[in-house]
């Protein structure tokens, strides 16, 4: 392939920009990534590269019967893979860690060939791929591992609580971050015993099948990750009704209609939905600090990131040194389609993310918003850039106020009171991911307890709660259900199991002793299990 080298900041087009470069995967690679798929239709659809709008692959389609023949495969596959020592799935997790880092540079090409991301930020996907990888397998025995519980009676009673794979999962997983989230939602269910059938996004179905090819390559099962291609409506319903746990990351109006399906099953399942994610820069913080974040914070993918920052809450104190910062950081940033470092941010993934973001700024424009910097598309470096945009001035009847852009824009509001910006970053349906900035650690980590949102960063935007494996991740209220990450993001994938084993005595009158008597013991044992403190 030939790469573009051209890049422009978000002013004047940089004439180095070559508008001729072309995106061209290696067609032996696309077959045999192609080839992994399950689709028998007989049609077929191409996916586009979103720097050029040049043609990248054709994939075949999958239908409800290809959906039919993956989960039989992978039921199959999962029976034996269950029995597989724990320290066994542990080892390859490890081995995929290491290939995942050692062949990063052909899928940093992928994802952004898939995405139009700039490749700082499609190493992000690389990084949270092999940091799950070393979690789950060095805390495996932690999560998985059968355990002692309390018995009813001490030393008379003893409880184990088992934890048994679900089956088989169903991932269907968004465009955005095409590679990790492709991943990481399914390495802890292989992790934990099942199965997976997973149906990437139609946009970047590349970057999947690529990681499906290094699972084998690490040493798991064949058929135990069966990958399908094609519409939500056609494949991903499918899913659904054989799945026995879905996981699905996206729209909040195409996760109730998941929740829905599943419910009708009772299975469960895993959303992370969208948000209207809130910003704090406190009085206190360090002015350079927060404007650095922030920028990452907003255009981090293009702000195509379910976790970036679409509102900015700054205090009156320093509100206006840190827009002049902030700005002069964002009209520093470079607009790139080229195949390495040297870029800032890329492009958005399609037409129809393109056209969301022109109409919210175009209705925040036309109602009284004023547009700081940024504010228009950018076809002389892509078709589908847009510029880094900051608004001020948004107010509730305005699009951009409570809806999710899902692009490069941002809007600023003043606060004098914390109460009142806290208040102001708790409106609204989202509740997925905010950050605070601040000099007082301590004082940022109690007014994140007031935000309503699964994970909230102090002093960093998203990144901290995203690399920290440890800690669970995901939304309240309409940004999702249940948790990715941590010991929720794999006992999701399981049911708990308590074998008790009862010794000597039963829990029944013995040796002649009546009903009423056995009350009295037992009314007797009860109160000297509390005297002792025992829970």
């Amino acid at each position: 392939m030939t790469a573009p080298l051209g890049s422009s900041t978000t002013g004047p087009a940089d004439p180095a920009v070559d508008p001729t470069a072309t995106y061209a995967v290696d067609p032996a690679l696309a077959r045999r990534l192609t080839s992994r798929l399950i689709a028998t239709s007989g049609e077929t659809a191409q996916t586009h590269a979103p720097f050029t709008g040049q043609p990248i692959a054709t994939l075949p389609l999958s239908g409800p019967d290809d959906v039919v023949t993956a989960f039989e495969r992978a039921r199959a596959a999962q029976r034996r893979w269950a029995s597989t020592p724990l320290e066994h799935r542990a080892d390859a997790l490890l081995r995929l860690h290491d290939l995942v880092l050692d062949r990063q540079d052909d899928i940093l090409d992928l994802v952004q060939w898939e995405s139009g991301k700039v490749r700082k930020h499609a190493f992000e996907e690389v990084a949270h791929v092999a940091m799950t990888c070393r979690y789950y397998a060095r805390t495996a025995a932690r999560h998985l591992a059968p355990a002692r519980s309390l018995g009813l009676f001490p030393g008379l009673t003893r409880a184990d609580v088992n934890r048994v794979p679900k089956g088989v999962v169903g991932i269907i997983s968004p465009w955005n971050y095409p590679f990790t989230l492709a991943l990481c939602d399914g390495l802890p269910a292989l992790l934990a015993g099942n199965a997976v059938v997973h149906k990437p996004d139609s946009q970047t179905p590349l970057a999947a099948l690529l990681g499906t090819e290094l699972l084998e390559e690490a040493g798991f099962p064949a058929d135990l990750w069966q990958p399908v291609y094609g519409a939500g409506s056609v494949v991903g319903t499918a899913i659904i009704d054989h799945a026995d746990h879905v996981c699905f990351t996206g729209s909040t109006a195409t996760g109730r209609l998941v929740a829905e399906r599943a419910a009708r099953r009772l299975i469960g399942c895993s959303l992370e939905l969208g948000g209207k994610n809130p910003m704090l820069v406190l009085r206190d913080a360090s002015v350079d600090r927060a404007a650095e974040g922030a920028v990452r914070a907003c255009f981090s993918s293009a702000g195509q990131l379910c976790v970036s920052m679409e509102r900015l809450y700054v205090a009156d104190q320093i509100y206006d040194r840190f827009v002049e910062r902030f700005l002069r950081r964002i009209e520093a940033l470079r607009l790139s389609t080229a195949l390495d470092f040297t870029g800032d941010m890329g492009s958005l993934v399609s037409q129809a993310q393109l056209d969301t973001v022109v109409r919210h700024v175009d209705d925040a424009d036309a109602k009284g918003a004023r547009v700081l910097t940024g504010g228009r598309p950018r076809p002389d470096v892509g078709p589908l850039f847009y510029e880094p945009t900051v608004l001020e001035g948004v107010t509730p009847d305005m699009t951009c106020f409570a809806d999710e852009t899902f692009g490069p824009v941002v809007s600023l509001y003043r606060f004098g009171d914390e109460a009142d910006a806290v208040a102001r970053a708790n409106e609204g349906a989202y509740g997925l991911n905010a950050s605070i900035y601040t000099r007082d650690g301590a004082r940022g980590r109690a007014l994140a307890r007031r935000i309503r949102c699964g994970t909230v960063n102090v002093n960093e935007g998203y990144a901290a709660a995203f690399g920290s494996v440890d800690g669970p991740m995901g939304g309240m209220r309409e940004s999702g259900l249940g948790r990715r990450q941590g010991a929720e993001g794999v006992h999701r994938y399981t049911e708990s199991q308590t074998v008790a084993t009862q010794r000597g005595l039963p829990i029944a009158p013995a040796y002649g002793i009546g009903d009423a008597a056995y009350a009295r013991l037992m009314t007797g044992s009860l109160r000297l299990l509390k005297r002792i403190r025992r829970p």
